[in-house]
């Protein structure tokens, strides 16, 4: 397959699916990590009425019981508990794994469900860096799984009138996007290295990563902000609406990435940016981010958002103050002129959609491949912030050019383990 394949519509000549579906029609899932994300999984996919969770997994038994609650108490009876996805994996009732694990388990646990036969939703942003990311997409299409990427607005109504509106023309030419990700995090301060906790696998938590000693700030709700685990919250938050912003301009890879991202203001066990303004620039288009991790106000009322900007007027979709999600349109003089409001998003008109796709073999509203090239930007944001240099970008080898410190980053160091990836 060549390295930017796109099949679309739908998974053209699927083989038959590695399992059977349950003799009720339901469809059987299992969700792989249970803190955070997996409690919202477990309520979203239980809450559909064709979806049976029989399986869960987790590497840390002190977390399980809330999960394990929402299951039983939405589907009747209690999931079996596993440590070790292969377990899972093996087994030939289950259709589909959720992966709402930390970040650098995604890629991993995706390419091995998908090479058990197994469908997978998994949370954002899809990998930890740009080739884990395009094995994704390989694992995909060579085994037709679908995959799900949990950026939810591609399946939102709210979202696709919006992107609707940008592509009617009403906006005369669209040329830019500004995407802010405005938000108050908290100072997770330093913390010393100690010893695996009782009831935690450790080594399996690691997967194929190197090892490193255990630490809280480096674990769960904290995790994500290490380079070695995760992306920081350009990857947590930013991904959903660079996503949108990339859609609605109808835009793929930028040609070139500049900008700045760094701690200002945190001084803590943290390493990825607080505060960020990365401009990916296209032909004849720019996307701009701007990241603040340390005030509570909004912008423009709104903390994450997307604004589309056209020679006649201007479209603004967000989280507005009340949780609410919103897009307004503006004309040339900055003038109102419609809003469209969604009070309570739908989140499981996402899993939904993942759920009916299993049954179609159609592709996912958010597609691996279409999760991939949203999260390279987050990533080659991050490049940027890392390097401290601009870049150009070649979307066929999807690499820097003409910077060998750039390109290391596409890539990463892993070690010996059942779960490592093959072909890095």
């Amino acid at each position: 397959m060549t390295r930017r394949s796109f099949v679309a519509g739908t998974l053209a000549g699927a083989a038959a699916k590695g399992s059977a579906m349950a003799a009720s029609g339901k469809v059987n899932i299992a969700i792989m990590g249970l803190r955070g994300r997996g409690l919202t999984m477990a309520r979203w996919f239980g809450a559909l009425p064709d979806v049976n969770i029989p399986s869960v997994c987790d590497v840390d038994q002190n977390v399980v019981g809330p999960a394990m609650k929402i299951v039983e108490e939405l589907k009747g009876k209690p999931p079996k508990l596993f440590g070790d996805i292969r377990k899972i994996l093996d087994d030939p009732s289950i259709d589909a794994i959720v992966m709402s694990t930390p970040i650098h388990w995604h890629a991993p646990g995706t390419i091995l469900a998908c090479d058990a036969g197994k469908d997978v939703y998994v949370e954002k942003p899809a990998s930890h860096n740009i080739r884990e990311g395009r094995l994704m997409v390989e694992a995909a299409r060579g085994n037709k799984r679908v995959v799900q990427l949990g950026t939810q607005g591609r399946s939102r109504p709210l979202t696709r009138k919006f992107i609707e509106y940008v592509q009617s023309g009403k906006l005369g030419t669209v040329l830019m996007a500004k995407v802010w990700n405005v938000q108050k995090r908290r100072n997770i301060g330093h913390l010393p290295d100690e010893p695996v906790p009782e009831g935690v696998d450790y080594d399996t938590w690691t997967g194929p990563l190197p090892i490193k000693p255990f630490n809280r700030n480096r674990f769960h709700g904290t995790v994500n902000w290490h380079w070695h685990y995760g992306c920081g919250d350009i990857g947590n938050d930013g991904v959903h609406w660079l996503d949108i912003a990339r859609w609605a301009l109808d835009l793929g890879y930028p040609n070139e990435v500049s900008g700045m991202g760094r701690k200002i203001y945190f001084d803590d066990d943290q390493q990825t940016p607080d505060t960020m303004h990365i401009t990916y620039n296209y032909d004849n288009k720019a996307i701009h981010f701007e990241q603040r991790l340390w005030c509570s106000y909004r912008e423009q009322g709104s903390e994450n958002t997307v604004a589309v900007y056209g020679t006649d007027g201007m479209a603004i979709i967000g989280r507005w103050e009340g949780g609410h999600h919103a897009f307004k349109v503006f004309d040339e003089q900055g003038k109102l002129i419609l809003t469209e409001q969604e009070p309570r998003p739908d989140h499981n008109t996402h899993a939904r959609n993942f759920i009916d796709c299993i049954r179609s073999r159609k592709q996912p509203n958010a597609d691996i491949e279409i999760g991939h090239i949203s999260t390279v930007l987050c990533h080659l944001g991050n490049i940027v912030a890392r390097t401290g240099r601009n870049l150009r970008f070649d979307p066929d080898t999807e690499s820097p050019v003409g910077d060998p410190d750039a390109a290391r980053h596409v890539g990463r160091e892993y070690r010996q383990h059942w779960s490592s990836p093959k072909g890095v």
